[in-house]
């Protein structure tokens, strides 16, 4: 969900349904479906249900903890900001008409669809029971006329018998089959606070394998209680502080903030801010698009004008130069190549400084290093401007799917200010603190990936000139522990030959330098790295710098 200035100018009906007079008294327990309101974003439907066990409840006013459908949020959520789900259902939609909500509703939908399954499943199940035992009985009824005498002058105390067996097993199945497991956990007796019911303990939340594969990370801040159906997932520790932090404030968090946007994603009031945007390449082209998606007003520029005309078709403004941009809007973003592109627009003819006053801001996307964005926030900043570094974690459909992930530091009310924007491009950001952090962790973010794509290079060389079916070793990566969609793509645009740039070789190599430059400064040694990207200037020897960093493969077979 994004920072505190997603809604700030909003003016939906939401916030006025949520906030406006006090609601009835609702009672609340584990196991229902409710409406959950965080902060300043949308309703969101949600179940109740049981906290990790190293996750204190927080103090104050009473709260439920809450696991949100179709993403991968979950918060402690007070009272008066639920609602039951089925009576404020139709509201709900009627106010909210974004993609991903609806995926969310969907989610809802299954979810009941799966418990009225196994509800007729068990109604089934209890009838052909009660129709086994009556077959039974048939069969073993009485024929003779001694058997039948017998039988009649006891027959009242038979009758009786059988009467209560008939009630007593009649009754457990009609209560089996008539109610769904998550009504009977409703009207149960009470039981120990925080005990799920057993009949609902294989409901899980339906997730997207996109969701479930983001969850199963190597970094773990807690853990879910595990059912029948649902394998422990690690949950990442920065998500789980924000949320904490939106919810209770007492409960503090650290200095590192995340704001997971992709609940809200299909559901954005965009800032009424203008934005700019410098650089239309392949990251830059993705975030445009889904700016002007999600209704944000935007003009941009591009060093080549004609890459323009496509935003211009779909309702962008041209801006003739960056100095333009800037002056006409109140947010410039800007995505180039490097330190020196980077560097260029923002002190060349024309440039954004040239544009900059007081109370102008300006983002800047590009990956660099520490050094370059220092000097550019310094400049900024010396003519009133306000200034964020935000380089971002993806490639081109990851940009075009709007599931960028941010790294953002510098001016905080400036990245506030950008929620809405955020939410649109991406679906997680991250505060890093002063500017220079952002620089730092992408490059070390970048390095990682390099580093890995070039040992994946080398092993599928050396599986061919071993023998080895190329094919065979990806299918074993695939169902171990390295599995990742990053894996498997990479792997598949080697064996198909298909080097098409999703994240140029060029950029890549751009960064390993970089990033072996930073651990050159501060005298840490990064040999991993620098091996890498031997490999890498070698690739780019051999003419593959425009194509997909994957092509270091070549490097490997020439």
């Amino acid at each position: 969900m994004g920072g505190a200035g997603a809604t700030r100018c909003s003016r939906r009906p939401v916030r006025r349904w949520w906030l406006g007079g006090k609601m009835a008294a609702v009672s609340l327990r584990l196991g229902d479906l409710v409406w959950g309101k965080l902060g300043r974003y949308p309703p969101w439907p949600g179940k109740i249900v049981n906290p990790p066990k190293d996750l204190k409840k927080p103090r104050g006013k009473k709260c439920f903890f809450v696991k949100f459908f179709g993403t991968e949020d979950h918060a402690w959520i007070k009272v008066e900001q639920l609602k039951p789900y089925h009576a404020h259902k139709e509201e709900m939609i009627k106010i909210n008409k974004g993609k991903r909500f609806q995926q969310a509703v969907d989610a809802v939908e299954e979810f009941l669809r799966r418990a009225k399954g196994k509800d007729q499943t068990s109604s089934h199940n209890s009838s052909d029971d009660k129709n086994r035992r009556n077959s039974s009985e048939e069969r073993s009824r009485p024929n003779s006329g001694d058997e039948k005498r017998k039988l009649s002058l006891s027959e009242g105390k038979v009758k009786k018998n059988m009467g209560e067996g008939k009630k007593r097993v009649s009754s457990g199945s009609s209560e089996r089959g008539s109610k769904s497991p998550l009504k009977r956990a409703q009207e149960q007796s009470p039981r120990k606070r925080g005990r799920p019911p057993k009949d609902e303990k294989d409901l899980t939340i339906p997730e997207s394998s996109t969701v479930k594969g983001m969850m199963a990370g190597p970094m773990a801040a807690f853990k879910w209680q595990p059912t029948a159906s649902e394998p422990v997932k690690d949950a990442d520790p920065h998500f789980h502080h924000f949320l904490l932090s939106q919810t209770e404030k007492e409960t503090g968090s650290t200095s590192i903030q995340a704001a997971d946007s992709t609940a809200v994603n299909g559901s954005i009031t965009p800032t009424d801010k203008k934005i700019g945007f410098l650089g239309l390449g392949l990251m830059g082209s993705g975030i445009v698009s889904n700016l002007l998606k999600m209704g944000h007003t935007v003009t941009v520029w591009n060093r080549t004008a004609e890459k323009c005309d496509l935003f211009i078709q779909e309702g962008a403004r041209l801006g003739r130069t960056p100095a333009e941009v800037v002056s006409t809007c109140d947010i410039t973003f800007a995505c180039v190549s490097d330190p020196k592109a980077a560097k260029d627009l923002v002190l060349g003819p024309s440039g954004v400084l040239q544009g900059i006053r007081p109370g102008k801001c300006y983002v800047d996307m590009s990956t660099v290093d520490a050094d370059t964005v220092t000097e550019l926030a310094q400049v900024i900043v010396s003519r009133g401007g306000r200034f964020l570094e935000a380089p971002v974690s993806g490639n081109q459909q990851l940009s075009n799917d709007g599931m960028l992930v941010i790294l953002a530091a510098g001016d905080r009310g400036l990245y506030e200010d950008c929620s809405s924007c955020f939410q649109a491009m991406g679906k997680t950001s991250f505060f890093l603190g002063e500017v220079g952090n952002a620089a730092k962790m992408m490059l070390i973010v970048n390095m990682v990936q390099g580093s890995f794509m070039a040992t994946i290079a080398e092993g599928l060389t050396l599986a061919q000139v071993t023998g080895q079916s190329q094919q065979t070793l990806l299918d074993i990566l695939n169902q171990g522990q390295l599995a990742s969609i990053f894996l498997d793509q990479k792997c598949q645009n080697i064996l198909q030959g298909n080097f098409k740039p999703d994240f140029y070789l060029k950029y890549i190599q751009k960064d390993l330098r970089l990033a072996i430059a930073l651990g050159d400064a501060v005298n840490h040694p990064t040999p991993m790295a620098a091996a890498a990207n031997e490999v890498y200037k070698r690739a780019k020897a051999l003419d593959q710098s425009d194509n997909d960093m994957s092509a270091v493969y070549r490097a490997y077979i020439h």
